[in-house]
């Protein structure tokens, strides 16, 4: 397997840089579920606070973004309505597994073509659009996962999170997580190896040994040095500083600019819902903020790029 760099050109018609805007809809439990908390079976959700309140303030942000949602959220009946909203808001809907287990690498191609169709099926039944694009929980990737989206016509993938901080991010999930050593094992490529940082932050095709290709969107990380600065990372800092936010976010776009790359930009549940809004989190990173908190710093980041 080989990828071919920069075959895929994002530009629009009238030679303006795009910026992608995407967020993985995960729900309260897979947050649990990664932290091995117990409870998580009963698949408790937010998406009754967050998918209204996130409605809203894209709508005041005149904005279209992409939702990846888990196959088992879709196949949960009270959950249906709130899906639903997304696509008659015009949003576009992708797969991001049936489990949400940041582990899918490691699976054999016939789980993974299970994860991925059954997922498919849900989001086709409960909101009537079927996905074209994937991404893998915790940016999990591998060649049976490519095979099999090419051989479900899927358009393209967003798996891929070029850094090389995957094995810090590793070291402090199984720091601050509830894991046996036996978990720890099954979980010991999760959020990707060193070597990912040698990735391209532009899009790109994968071409399989056959011939098909599948165009890959890298969330993007910040050029060279390729440390990430999706909303996740912006919130965090923002907590010791928005100056120092600010700072980064701008070095990002500058450096986004000079090297021609056109970001597609990460947004995460807890980027947006605060610790005043779903408690049970409050181990997260960032739960210390109110919901009100992080709408402001949201607003505040998406005008910036919304500059550019």
């Amino acid at each position: 397997m080989i990828f071919e760099e920069n075959n895929a050109n994002l530009i629009d018609k009238n030679n303006k840089p795009l910026c992608s805007l995407s967020l993985d809809l995960d729900n309260q439990w897979s947050y649990m579920k990664t932290h091995g908390d117990s409870g998580w079976e009963e698949f408790p959700s937010y998406l009754d606070i967050l998918i209204p309140y996130l409605l809203d303030i894209l709508e005041k942000l005149k904005l279209k973004i992409t939702f990846f949602i888990v196959g088992q959220d879709a196949a949960i009946e009270k959950n249906k309505d709130y899906l639903r909203q997304l696509v008659e808001k015009g949003h576009e809907v992708g797969n991001h597994s049936f489990h949400h287990e940041p582990w899918l690498h490691l699976f054999t191609k016939e789980r993974i073509k299970k994860e991925v169709s059954e997922t498919e099926n849900q989001i086709q039944r409960v909101v009537g659009q079927r996905p074209i694009g994937f991404r893998g929980p915790g940016f999990s990737l591998c060649r049976n996962l490519l095979e099999v989206l090419i051989e479900n016509s899927y358009t393209y993938d967003c798996s891929t999170l070029p850094t090389y901080l995957g094995p810090a991010a590793r070291m402090y999930y199984f720091w601050t997580a509830n894991f046996t050593q036996e978990e720890k094992k099954e979980r010991k490529d999760t959020f990707g190896k060193l070597k990912d940082g040698l990735r391209s932050v532009k899009a790109y095709q994968w071409r399989l040994d056959n011939g098909k290709r599948l165009l890959e969107i890298p969330v993007t990380t910040i050029p060279i040095i390729k440390t990430p600065f999706h909303l996740s990372y912006l919130v965090w800092l923002s907590r010791f500083s928005e100056l120092l936010m600010s700072f980064y976010l701008n070095m990002a776009i500058f450096l986004c600019k000079a090297t021609a790359t056109e970001p597609s930009f990460l947004i995460h549940p807890t980027d947006i819902i605060g610790g005043d809004q779903v408690p049970e989190l409050a181990f997260f990173p960032g739960m210390d903020l109110t919901g009100e908190q992080k709408a402001l710093i949201f607003s505040k980041v998406l005008r910036k790029l919304s500059e550019h």
